[in-house]
């Protein structure tokens, strides 16, 4: 909250959080703010879901969109270690 770009723009601190928590994103070295503001919109929603559903003990479903019907449909995601 401290971080200036979120003082100037509250939605940033998604950015920099997802930026400080995650760990590995496919074969990136480094995980930064910049990364994560040039993730498709898809993608930062799915990890921003994702963050939720851990920190909030959210339920374990994924809203999901087939990509080649376009098809709605609703999973339920293994917990870790499943």
């Amino acid at each position: 909250m401290k971080d200036p770009r979120v003082k100037s723009n509250p939605a940033y601190l998604t950015i920099i959080l997802l930026s400080r928590v995650i760990t590995k994103l496919g074969s990136l070295e480094s995980i930064n703010p910049a990364v994560i503001e040039n993730l498709f919109a898809s993608d930062l929603a799915y990890l921003q879901d994702l963050y939720a559903r851990i920190n909030e003990n959210a339920t374990n479903e994924i809203h999901a969109v087939c990509p080649k019907c376009g098809h709605k449909f609703d999973l339920e995601e293994p917990e870790q270690g499943e």
